[in-house]
């Protein structure tokens, strides 16, 4: 069932969303409700029953009854996490239904007959794999998830064709896009700690307070002698660290889980220095270098092909999104939110 979960997970662009049904609209029959329009875009409507029907929304359903119960319709609290999440998903399936209109005006859809052919083979590997190919227990997985086979494989499809019509796309509009030696030379130049022979390390631990007075006056009293663990579990408001004195034990450099703003300063010391107080999105920090590991910078002609692949993949991101923003933007959206519950 882990693996149907996982797969299921991968499977979706970035929405998890909760839905209910009838709720306001019980004076309306279930037909009535399933044919509301909730959003039209250049004329192509999205209904009621493509949102609840929508991948999201099935798999998601049965995490909504365990966790708030069969009646959750009638808890004030779900009815509105379920509304807020239905506008994120239709959020999404607008921008997705944006992109094929374009890939079809490009002439950029992809074949029908080969993703589903390509459906078939990655779930028939699924069930090799994962189940040995016992189908009792693959719909058993697939219900614990909200899904039959045939509401699975319309998920997997429709994922299929939406990652194939944004694979088009980024590549009609990137063909022409070309990476210059500079480009990469500047790249390495400045992120030189990606590439070294071994990840840099630097053991770190910190004090955080609110303010930057507050700081300062941590900051002078570790000038004055005051051991550095016991100034952090008297007054660091970190929970997790202050009773450790603050430590943080070691942190890579390219650590992207830390504020880019708590890792320019810890960076900038050397090793058994104390930094004055660095502002981050939580606070103020008094940070300490314990020790430090650095190791040497890689050539760039080794790693000139890679930085070229990370290149190219941020700008194609980057145009993708820009024109995905612009053609949402020129397109004639209407939302009617008021049916979506």
């Amino acid at each position: 069932m882990k693996n149907i979960k996982r797969l299921v997970t991968a499977a979706f662009i970035t929405v998890f969303a909760f839905s209910t049904a009838g709720c306001n609209m019980i004076e309306k029959t279930p037909e009535a409700i399933a044919n509301s329009t909730v959003a039209t875009i250049n004329g192509e409507k999205i209904t009621r029953g493509d949102l609840d029907k929508d991948p999201n929304t099935i798999q998601l359903l049965s995490q909504v009854k365990q966790q708030y119960g069969s009646d959750y319709a009638k808890n004030d609290e779900a009815v509105s996490v379920i509304k807020s999440q239905k506008e994120k998903i239709l959020d999404q399936m607008i921008t997705n239904k944006v992109l094929e209109q374009k890939a079809k005006e490009l002439k950029l859809l992809p074949d029908e007959s080969k993703l589903k052919s390509d459906m078939n083979k990655k779930i028939d590997e699924i069930k090799k794999q994962n189940f040995k190919n016992n189908t009792s227990q693959f719909d058993a997985a697939l219900k614990s998830q909200g899904f039959t086979e045939e509401s699975f494989k319309t998920m997997y499809l429709a994922q299929l064709k939406i990652q194939s019509i944004q694979t088009n796309i980024s590549n009609y509009l990137t063909k022409n896009m070309k990476i210059t030696d500079k480009q990469i030379k500047d790249y390495y130049d400045a992120n030189k700690d990606k590439y070294t022979e071994q990840p840099n390390k630097m053991h770190l631990a910190h004090i955080l307070v609110k303010t930057k007075d507050e700081a300062q006056k941590v900051k002078a009293r570790l000038d004055k002698g005051e051991d550095f663990a016991k100034v952090a579990k008297e007054v660091s408001q970190d929970t997790a660290t202050k009773d450790k004195g603050g430590d943080l034990g070691f942190v890579n450099y390219t650590d992207s889980s830390y504020d880019a703003q708590f890792m320019a300063g810890a960076k900038k010391l050397k090793e058994g220095a104390i930094s004055d107080p660095v502002q981050s999105s939580f606070g103020y920090h008094i940070i300490k270098c314990i020790k430090k590991q650095e190791y040497p910078v890689k050539a760039l002609s080794k790693v000139k092909d890679e930085i070229k692949k990370q290149l190219e993949s941020d700008q194609k991101s980057k145009l993708v999104s820009q024109k995905t923003q612009e053609w949402e933007k020129a397109a004639s959206i209407t939302k009617k939110e008021k049916n979506i519950m």
